[in-house]
């Protein structure tokens, strides 16, 4: 991992097309923007993996329903 040091106001350049700016820091909270390609998914943690749980619930659910329809066309 890396740690940078980065004062309100300062930015950080990720590639040529991302960069995050330190917006506001209130006590232990640091806001940041974050300038990115609409392509680029933006998310904190915790609700990308909310998203990587469901996606794979989801694709369970699938495998689950074409396993059901080879059951049935065996019968």
């Amino acid at each position: 991992m890396l740690i940078l040091t980065r004062k309100k106001g300062e930015t950080i350049q990720i590639g040529p097309d991302i960069e995050i700016t330190v917006t506001a820091i209130q006590g232990e909270q640091v806001k940041l923007g974050i300038t990115a390609p609409k392509h680029v998914e933006i998310h904190r943690k915790e609700v990308w993996l909310d998203i990587q749980a469901e996606n794979t619930n989801a694709s369970a659910g699938v495998k689950n329903l074409f396993g059901l329809i080879e059951n049935m066309k065996k019968q």
